[in-house]
């Protein structure tokens, strides 16, 4: 039984005894001690003072009182802040927890069973025209996180990609390279294959956004050059003769989107992210259409004059929706329909997140009410977690201007400085070059990795690529140093002969003591809590905390150089089992720790 548990138990006795009534457990209000005030547990006695029919100051006296007399084991002091009751919990019980947590090798997490639900979450969703950016860096960082935290918590997951490799943004790239590619190839080129196709992405926007020039300069509107663009009608036709199946178009498409998924998929092995299932809208769209016209048949959506297709949500409080064009050609609310019941259709899943931006809030509305409107049970049930822009110092980024920062670049970029201020601090001195490379690499991804998932996932942020590598502060390296220093400590146990022993025979400790193994012990709420919220941030920022408080205290106390062997092995333990924490966390994230520094 946890300590809280036992305190709850406690505090339910004694308003019987008291004021002979009885409470329920979740009427017991405790929370940790505010830092400000003595104590390590405070219960909340304004719910009991219908009950005690007493002040708030001699309510809780009085089950102060009880708690010292009839839970000596447990509450070993306290004092009262107007109705808040602090308690002051007996050593013995923190070390009887230290113990517990030091017998469980994956404190914090649970195993999913035959029998746990099944969770599916939707991460990165790239487009086949251009490389991934830091846009995507974040997403798919976010979408990772979030499938560890979701298997921590004894979920059944199933990562899964879509990638957008049709459409006329496709057909851009292609086209540029028909037209002034003169055969070049990522081998002839020495580029990687996605950014060889985001190259002709961008030249096509300058050739088109030339051609506008040029319309408009005769005396035409900027809607009227738009419509008289041959560029873009030659692209709108290579869509065209796509969806026909055209054997040359669609030979070109499947030799220029086999560039670019060797490149994603050098990219996601850096980053370190994978996926289990991969969908393609090239060959789930037409389940989608299928699903659209189905709709048109049961009076469900309606169809112009035009041959287009449209669902009306306006008794929904919202507007008319747009699913197929009058060509016949599908839009992207098409190809998540169809994209969900294939899934659907794979996979006995329970719980369905897409991570996808908030500039797509409206869409997943829609998406939801379409699915349910056309009677599948899974409609209401989708998550979609939505999370904020991400922007440079510099500000937005647009792929089709090439102003996009590429994810891969932003990793060179991250392992490089890495590189220079672990240098310069020496914290690679004594180390093989194989070593320092994977140490630096390892402190590099981390500081890009930590920077973006320890902010809140729904709110917008700026990546500051210097701020991020830093050895003090709320930073990645701070926390992988920690660790490091922590492994180096029981390097030097080992030389020394040390080891912990299975029973702790300390018997009194300090506050800081105290207060660090309440720390730990914390790691499995806030595991759970960032599985409710759907944020990694819960847990980064914990770590965090985790780890300086336990840097004031290897400053303040020694650990191998303590006369007490009780005392040094206990702290040891505390070490240990910190530096069992962190790594599970920072693994929840993403986030490699390094053994030495």
């Amino acid at each position: 039984m946890s300590i809280e548990e036992q305190i709850t138990n406690g505090v339910i006795a004694g308003i019987k005894a008291l004021y002979g009534a009885d409470v329920s457990a979740e009427q017991v209000q405790l929370q940790k001690t505010k830092k400000e005030f003595k104590g390590h547990l405070t219960l909340v006695v304004f719910p009991f003072l219908r009950i005690s029919k007493k002040s708030p100051e001699q309510t809780a006296q009085e089950i102060g009182e009880y708690l010292r007399s009839n839970l000596p084991d447990v509450v070993e002091d306290f004092n009262v802040i107007k109705g808040f009751l602090n308690l002051t919990v007996a050593s013995a019980c923190w070390i009887g927890l230290l113990s517990e947590i030091n017998q469980a090798p994956s404190y914090g997490t649970t195993e999913a069973t035959d029998q746990s639900p099944l969770v599916m979450i939707e991460y990165s969703s790239p487009n086949t025209n251009k490389p991934l950016h830091l846009g995507h860096i974040r997403n798919n960082l976010l979408g990772y996180s979030l499938a560890e935290i979701m298997k921590a918590n004894g979920y059944k997951v199933v990562k899964t990609n879509i990638v957008n490799d049709r459409g006329i943004h496709i057909c851009k790239s292609m086209l540029a390279w028909q037209k002034w590619g003169n055969g070049e190839t990522p081998e002839s080129s020495g580029k990687k294959g996605d950014h060889l196709i985001g190259d002709y992405y961008v030249l096509f926007d300058q050739h088109y956004k030339k051609e506008l020039k040029e319309l408009e300069a005769k005396g035409l509107t900027k809607e009227q050059a738009e419509a008289q663009s041959t560029l873009m009608a030659e692209a709108r036709e290579m869509l065209r003769q796509w969806e026909a199946g055209d054997l040359a178009v669609r030979t070109l498409w499947e030799t220029m989107n086999s560039w670019v998924y060797a490149g994603f998929a050098d990219t996601y092995k850096r980053m370190g992210v994978d996926f289990d299932k991969i969908y393609y809208e090239s060959e789930t769209y037409l389940e989608g259409k299928n699903e659209v016209l189905r709709g048109v048949e049961e009076g469900i959506f309606y169809q112009k004059e035009d041959g287009s297709v449209w669902a009306d949500l306006t008794k929904d409080g919202l507007d008319e929706k747009l699913l197929l064009r009058a060509d016949g050609t599908s839009v992207y609310m098409t190809q998540d329909i169809g994209t969900a019941k294939l899934r659907f259709d794979d996979y006995p899943i329970n719980k369905m997140i897409y991570v996808v931006g908030n500039e797509q809030n409206y869409h997943f509305q829609v998406l939801s009410i379409l699915l349910d409107k056309l009677g599948f049970a899974f409609g209401k049930g989708l998550v979609h977690f939505s999370y904020g822009m991400v922007e440079l110092p510099e500000g937005k980024m647009k792929s089709r201007e090439g102003t996009v920062v590429d994810a891969d670049d932003l990793m060179d970029e991250m392992i490089n400085t890495a590189r220079e201020i672990s240098q310069e601090l020496g914290k690679l001195d004594g180390l093989t070059a194989e070593e320092a490379e994977d140490i630096v690499r390892m402190v590099g991804l981390g500081s890009l990795k930590y920077f973006i998932l320890k902010v809140d996932p729904r709110k917008n942020m700026t990546f500051n690529p210097k701020e991020s590598i830093d050895f003090n502060g709320n930073t990645g390296p701070f926390i992988q140093y920690t660790y490091a220093r922590i492994r180096s400590v029981f390097r030097k146990a080992a030389e020394q002969g040390i080891q912990i022993p299975d029973q702790l025979a300390v018997t009194a400790l300090s506050e800081k003591e105290e207060g660090l193994i309440q720390k730990v012990a914390e790691y499995k709420s806030i595991v759970q809590e960032a599985a409710k919220e759907y944020s990694p941030a819960l847990i980064a920022n914990y770590i965090y905390d985790l780890v300086k408080e336990y840097n004031q205290f290897y400053h303040d106390f020694s650990i191998l150089r303590e006369e007490n062997a009780d005392l040094r092995d206990f702290r040891l333990a505390l070490s240990a089992n910190i530096a069992k924490v962190v790594k599970s966390g920072m693994s929840l994230l993403g986030i490699e720790v390094p053994e030495r520094m």
